[in-house]
């Protein structure tokens, strides 16, 4: 396969989910580490107390993705590790920190690329309400304003947000995530305020970062319904404007997707004058983060959306480690889906991969289902540059196995092996085909 000359090659991470150390050098504590330590939120019972030692480890995880041939490496900043109160002081040890890792990357010619929240929000910003206060539009543009003055000199590529319709839905509207709250009245104000600072956090990164690639990274799926009755080609409609539309119509000055799902007019409740021009950005890039195909149908629950998803088990298909449906192709429908909007310049791929049952076999981790999964999801890609779509980058999850929100640790992700016994790193078969393949690249020249 042949990629532009420019084209990004990455391995990607986020503060909670690799780095342990939860209350080492002055860190403040997480919604995810309140959430967490709560008995029967996490489905084996674990937490990231530990993690995958990345804070410990940083360099020599850093050296795999430099042996692997990435060129770049997505990472998140731990907003209670810089300001352990959510707001104030800041903490020099967890500044550091970054420094050590920015510098890391930077000494083996890979790009840092920073996510500025991937959802470990402070407990002490929770205890005032969270997503769900509008100070919080304040909060978060102080903490970006914070990042960007500390790092804007050596990083350019940065990523506002990390799957905004995830961090609300799943935590202020079905309460599997933290913070664990549940309804609409959780979720509405939280979406909407995370969506004002979506677009005020670029607009931070603009004014304080010469010649930054700004964007931000939003949760998609290919969704089709179950048949063609009017009745489930509607309930996937909505869906999809849940789902696909929410954050994207907004930024793009269209709106939330009201007219599709008529619950979400109730959003309005939580308008200030000015908000509709104040949740416009145009971003240099998109990040679309892809995994699974959803399959819907009518139904009376969840009330208000009328639309449920038809299981992956149900229907006979290929599923990953958490029961999602393996559709490659639904990535190339998804790139497809998202440069029909106007105003979108780049699109990158920030996320996407396979969780598998890896299992270590003689100092080894066969996990061919993964390689063969990626050369189609690389496949696709190819596809839809060919197509004229601009897709400036691919980012896989993960670089290594890491902590899955409530799920912990049973589902594996990465391309490195992590024995969580010693933190040992044992590169899977995945990484060894990606090592090979991104050498192969005529246009690849890792940087």
């Amino acid at each position: 396969m042949s990629f532009p000359q420019d084209f990004r090659w990455g391995a990607a991470g986020s503060a909670f989910q690799s780095e342990g150390a939860f209350q080492e050098d002055g860190k403040g504590l997480s919604i995810w580490d309140t959430f967490s330590a709560k008995k029967g939120k996490v489905r084996d019972g674990s937490n990231a107390r530990e993690s995958a030692g990345f804070y410990h480890h940083y360099r020599e995880d850093i050296g795999l993705a430099k042996d692997m041939n990435f060129d770049s490496f997505r990472l998140s900043l731990s907003w209670p590790r810089i300001i352990p109160g959510g707001t104030g002081h800041t903490n020099q040890k967890g500044i550091d920190f970054y420094h050590k890792v920015i510098d890391e990357c930077l000494g083996l010619n890979i790009e840092p690329w920073i996510t500025l929240y991937h959802w470990d929000l402070p407990q002490s910003l929770e205890d005032r309400g969270g997503w769900t206060n509008r100070d919080i539009v304040g909060w978060f543009t102080d903490y970006v304003d914070t990042c960007t003055r500390i790092y804007g000199d050596k990083v350019k590529n940065w990523i506002v947000m990390n799957e905004p319709m995830s961090f609300t839905g799943l935590g202020y509207f079905l309460g599997y995530h933290a913070p664990g709250r549940k309804g609409l009245r959780n979720f509405l104000p939280a979406a909407h305020y995370a969506a004002l600072c979506q677009a005020e956090g670029g607009r931070i990164v603009r004014a304080n970062v010469p010649d930054a690639y700004i964007g931000t990274a939003l949760s998609c799926a290919h969704i089709r319904p179950v048949n063609k009755k009017e009745i489930n080609v509607r309930a996937a409609s909505r869906m999809d404007a849940l789902f696909n539309r929410f954050f994207i119509e907004p930024l793009l000055g269209m709106g939330y997707p009201s007219d599709t799902l008529g619950v979400l007019k109730r959003i309005e409740k939580y308008f200030h004058p000015g908000d509709t021009e104040k949740l416009r950005f145009d971003f240099d890039f998109i990040g679309l983060q892809y995994y699974y195909r959803l399959v819907s149908k009518f139904s009376l629950i969840p009330p208000l959306i009328f639309a449920n998803e038809v299981p992956a088990s149900r229907r006979n298909v290929t599923t990953n480690a958490m029961g999602f449906e393996v559709f490659p192709k639904g990535l190339y429908k998804v790139l497809k889906k998202f440069w029909e909007y106007k105003g979108i310049k780049d699109i990158i791929i920030t996320e996407t991969g396979i969780c598998l049952d890896d299992r270590m076999e003689d100092g080894q981790v066969n996990d061919q289902t993964r390689i063969e999964y990626f050369k189609e999801l690389l496949r696709y890609t190819q596809k839809a540059i060919q197509k004229g779509i601009p897709v400036k980058g691919f980012f896989i999850w993960s670089l290594t196995d890491n902590f899955e929100w409530s799920e912990g640790y049973t589902p594996r992700f990465g391309l490195v092996y992590i024995n969580y016994t010693n933190l040992k790193r044992t590169m899977k078969d995945s990484g060894i085909w990606f090592r090979d393949y991104l050498h192969s690249i005529p246009s690849h020249n890792p940087r």
